[in-house]
């Protein structure tokens, strides 16, 4: 798969779990963009709970649930520095054009991001809008300014997050197609116990 026509969004999550949220945002992604690329990575701003691997297994395991050939895990992409990650997608997808997607919850946060300014200038931003965390205009103007193409995308996520699964498992935030693994492995307090 290294040609593709249109643009390619991509997805960098920490996964930690994967959420209704997630499972919401490549569903929505894929009404949008001819292709779409996800993985998971380390965020430096957070601390997981659980290894890069085991996220990784648990958001494949939703991508093949999802079942769309235009949606695509990508591991190799997975750095914690979202500009490296885009020279990774730029060398194997040479001459593609990119889509970086975000939350609307971190658009306040990409200014703050190692070599920000270089990766808007590569690339464009599409903000997803999440529940929660409406867009704010001095955010946008903000990225902007630094030579950003912002595109803030007609879809509505739901307000579902990983920290507050993290918190206390809600059961209706997780997908179905994650929940008997985290059940099965005992893994954010859940267990086969659990309703």
């Amino acid at each position: 798969m290294n040609s593709h026509k249109g643009p390619i969004a991509l997805l960098g999550t920490s996964a930690d779990p994967p959420t209704c949220g997630h499972e919401a945002l490549l569903k929505g992604l894929l009404t949008l963009f001819p292709h779409v690329a996800t993985w998971a990575s380390d965020n430096p701003k957070k601390q997981h709970k659980q290894s890069l691997k085991t996220r990784h297994d648990l958001l494949n395991s939703l991508v093949k649930a999802i079942n769309n050939p235009r949606l695509e895990l990508v591991q190799e992409l997975s750095s914690p520095w979202s500009v490296d990650t885009l020279e990774k997608a730029t060398r194997k997808w040479p001459r593609t054009k990119f889509i970086f997607v975000i939350g609307s919850d971190l658009a306040k946060e990409v200014p703050s991001w190692a070599n920000a300014q270089s990766l808007l200038k590569k690339t464009s931003l599409g903000i997803a809008p999440r529940e929660g965390w409406p867009m704010n205009q001095k955010d946008l103007d903000q990225l902007k300014s630094l030579g950003g193409t912002i595109y803030v995308l007609p879809l509505k996520i739901p307000s579902s997050s990983s920290s507050s699964i993290q918190a206390k498992p809600l059961i209706t935030q997780i997908p179905s197609s994650i929940l008997p693994i985290l059940k099965n492995q005992k893994l954010y307090g859940l267990s086969n116990n659990c309703q």
